[in-house]
């Protein structure tokens, strides 16, 4: 069964760092693009990074630029995202997909590859 799988999350102070993982199962990452979205309670889903040919694109929203780096673990077979500078604002459910990766980032489509994961909740709070 070919999957994605989110982890990483936590509770984090403000200003603080996490780095998430979307790990593949039963296929290799390296065969498509990969983004990262987040969804706040009350929210719409919004995408936030992407990345392709093994971190040859990649693409950040506004909210994310100077902040995430996403990038590629081909020994672990991920792609991580690193946040820094977290703020109660990024508190949300991440998830990750394949995509088509493009500088439109927010409204970047999903693939039509398997479901949406159960995602990895991150909450910024002190």
């Amino acid at each position: 069964q070919v999957q994605l799988v989110e982890s990483g999350g936590g509770l984090v102070q403000p200003g603080g760092s996490l780095t998430l993982s979307c790990a593949a199962s039963g296929f290799n990452l390296d065969s498509m693009a990969i983004g990262w979205f987040r969804q706040a309670p009350g929210k719409e889903r919004e995408g936030i990074s992407c990345s392709e040919n093994d971190g040859g694109i990649t693409y950040y929203a506004d909210s994310a630029k100077g902040r995430f780096t996403i990038s590629w673990d081909h020994a672990k077979n991920t792609v991580d995202l690193q946040m820094n500078s977290l703020s109660p604002e990024d508190t949300a459910t991440y998830y990750c997909a394949g995509v088509v990766c493009r500088r439109e980032v927010e409204t970047m489509p999903k693939l039509d590859f398997g479901s949406w994961g159960q995602g990895t909740q991150v909450t910024v709070s002190s």
